[in-house]
């Protein structure tokens, strides 16, 4: 019997609720299917915040340089197929059936997870569609992330924030170190990190994770300067996206020959980029999947800049794990009205509305400048952030934004 997609998603999706760390599944899978992650030349990407829209301004410019791109992000907004992209193109639905059905029997046998199944699908498709080369975003953390399995041509970590640490560490130093465990001999290792404390504490753990496979390596490990920003056209919106856009030049500018493209190219790349969910305007709707505070300061200050139309409703719906007080705190300095809701597909993972209404509800909260209401139902929470709104944003979590979307019947990726 042939699986179909729909089968294939619903084999996989139960799989996202285990997180397990180590490679040792991943290569299992791979080499099921030939090991494609060989096949083709790879550019590697790590990082809290930054990493998605370094990786697809990376992409852009090695389109606009003329390869054939491959694209490998997460997680998605509407539909799995955005996850892995050639060109722009997502993976057909056939390829993911195909691919799920050939490895059911292993997965099986060794309980592989949503992201080791799915890393191994992306290369695969890659491979299989002819891609010349491929931007790979790191998962969660980076030295067991199912990513690391790659040896790429240049790898790099874009910024360290507070997020995971129930997996990765309690500190920013610890969360630093797992991210530079991506750095690879004979690659160098770009840091976006702007910060000298955490610049050395990545350098440190870099060298010792390019020394762990190769004792006599030289680690080339290359500092963007704190400074640096993009001065040159961009379409994504944002301060902070200028920081990222120089993240990505110093990451291109490391690559070898033939791959390093031209200015020109890197230039016309960056002009054209977009990407899902960050600064999205959508009419009067205005996505951005900020879901930690370091994300929020970001989307407060671009809010700023940017004086979106008033009156600035938000539809904000934030996972249980997150620091989600300080967060809301800091929307409540730029919006008009919040409403505060659960997006249903984070409905395992979201945050206690109980625990949400007494906090609202206490006295001893900081005060709120925005009016504030908690609205369970999810279509009712968008009936109600759209009520005399100039602007309605979207925010909390990728769960939160691709919701909306979805209901919005908002196309996130070309289909063909």
């Amino acid at each position: 019997m042939t699986l179909t997609y729909d089968q294939a998603l619903d084999f996989l999706f139960p799989r996202t609720t285990t997180i397990k760390f180590g490679l040792g599944t991943t290569r299992a899978l791979l080499a099921r299917l030939g090991h494609p992650q060989d096949l083709v030349p790879c550019i590697h990407i790590g990082g809290t915040n930054g990493k998605g829209s370094v990786s697809t301004l990376i992409a852009a410019a090695l389109s606009a340089a003329g390869w054939r791109v491959g694209l490998y992000t997460s997680p998605h907004l509407v539909s799995f197929r955005e996850r892995i992209r050639v060109d722009g193109v997502p993976i057909s639905e056939a390829a993911v059936a195909m691919w799920t059905q050939r490895l059911m029997p292993l997965i099986e046998d060794r309980q592989a997870t949503f992201f080791e199944i799915t890393t191994a699908i992306a290369f695969a498709d890659f491979a299989a569609r002819g891609a010349e080369i491929v931007v790979v975003e790191v998962g969660l953390g980076g030295r067991l992330d199912s990513t690391n399995v790659v040896r790429p041509l240049v790898s790099a970590v874009t910024r360290i924030e507070m997020d995971h640490m129930k997996y990765l560490g309690d500190t920013l130093e610890d969360i630093a170190r797992e991210k530079a465990g991506i750095a690879k001999p004979g690659a160098p290792f770009v840091i976006g990190e702007s910060r000298p404390e955490l610049v050395a504490i990545l350098r440190h753990a870099a060298t010792r994770a390019v020394r762990g496979h190769d004792r006599e390596a030289v680690p080339d490990l290359r500092t963007v300067p704190p400074e640096a920003e993009w001065t040159g056209a961009l379409r994504l919106e944002g301060a902070h996206q200028r920081r990222n856009a120089a993240v990505a030049e110093g990451v291109l500018r490391a690559l070898p020959e033939p791959y390093r493209p031209a200015p020109e190219a890197i230039e016309a790349g960056f002009a054209g980029a977009r990407i899902a969910g960050r600064l999205d305007r959508r009419g009067r709707w205005l996505f951005d999947v900020a879901h930690n505070p370091d994300g929020v300061r970001a989307l407060v200050r671009a809010l700023r800049e940017l004086d979106p139309p008033r009156p600035l409703h938000a539809l904000v719906s934030i996972l249980g794990d997150k620091e989600w007080p300080e967060m809301l705190v800091l929307l409540d300095q730029v919006v008009d009205r919040g409403i505060l809701t659960r997006a249903p597909s984070a409905a395992g993972r979201g945050w206690n509305l109980e625990w949400l209404g007494r906090w609202l509800r206490d006295p001893a909260r900081p005060p709120a400048r925005a009016s504030w209401a908690l609205v369970p139902d999810f279509e009712n929470a968008m009936d109600a952030v759209e009520r005399g709104a100039g602007t309605m944003l979207v925010t909390g979590s990728f769960h939160t934004v691709g919701d909306v979307m979805r209901a919005l019947d908002i196309e996130v990726c070309a289909e063909s």
